[in-house]
């Protein structure tokens, strides 16, 4: 059944897109932006003559950035705190939010509220690395994912999500001598796929673009994750060890700059498109507070 739109309806829907086409514009000036200087001619760069076309096509950088074995290590230790601490992530929170969106669970109010309460007020930085440093996690990749391993806002969105699950599934699941860990994984996982996906998403951008903690905790340069080897190209610092950086005087450091943000940006640029039509459903769905 086809709705019918009035006039008015009309020019709204035509001028909300005209509004989110411009926005979108605008978001991507930047990014554009980075690669027309990444694939630029040094002269160009350094002129300031480059906008959203490069100019003098030159894929320099890459080659330089790609060949360079700082920035390989670095990419190893972002993927390895990425995939590590979005399963990790992922899987603990799965089980928190089951636990607790039961309404049998003995206590389960009481601990949404203390999770829900570490949104709001947090042990601070000196605390945290307290406890990281008598773990003895200081300057270990471990340090970068295994404190925060439970998201209190996703675990939000998860738990109200199984919570819209029919409890019949469950007392059916169970008549056929299912447990908690089947009826999990093979009813609740399944059916809870879209958020699960929008919050892996979340988790994935979140380790990936951390640049705070691994500044604080990791002192090696061997273990620095790609975000501080960027930070290190930007500044053209000793942070990174610029030896790797045989010809610099080859070329321009705001090319090389923009080449690795870009390779660095890539990898989640590539992810993204697999799990975006899930993102809005998933979001929306667990969004709704009970």
């Amino acid at each position: 059944m086809s709705v019918i739109q009035s006039s008015g309806d009309k020019v709204f829907r035509f001028f909300n897109y005209i509004v989110l086409a411009i926005i979108g514009i605008i978001c991507l000036f930047p990014f554009m932006n980075v690669l027309a200087k990444s694939l630029s001619a040094e002269g160009f760069v350094v002129a300031g003559e480059v906008f959203l076309l490069p100019k003098g096509f030159n894929v320099k950088a890459y080659i330089y950035i790609l060949t360079n074995q700082s920035f390989w290590r670095s990419m190893g230790n972002s993927v390895y705190v990425t995939l590590a601490g979005t399963a990790l992530n992922t899987i603990l929170t799965l089980f928190v939010a089951y636990t607790v969106s039961r309404k049998h669970v003995v206590g389960r109010s009481l601990i949404m509220f203390l999770y829900i309460f570490t949104m709001m007020f947090s042990g601070g930085m000196i605390p945290t690395y307290l406890v990281v440093r008598q773990f003895q996690l200081v300057d270990k990749l471990e340090a970068l994912y295994i404190p925060g391993l439970v998201s209190a806002f996703n675990l939000t969105i998860m738990r109200n999500y199984f919570a819209t699950i029919p409890d019949s599934l469950e007392e059916s699941a169970r008549i056929d001598g299912a447990g908690n860990l089947r009826i999990l994984f093979r009813i609740m996982i399944p059916l809870a796929l879209p958020s699960i996906a929008t919050i892996s998403l979340f988790v994935m951008v979140g380790y990936w673009n951390d640049y705070l903690n691994p500044l604080i905790y990791i002192t090696s340069t061997s273990k620095r994750t790609l975000q501080v080897f960027l930070r290190g190209v930007g500044n053209a610092s000793k942070d990174i060890n610029m030896n790797d950086f045989d010809s610099l005087s080859d070329l321009s450091l705001e090319t090389i700059r923009g080449a690795t943000v870009f390779a660095a940006t890539f990898p989640i640029l590539l992810v993204y498109p697999f799990l975006q039509k899930y993102f809005v459903a998933g979001a929306t769905v667990g969004a709704v507070k009970q």
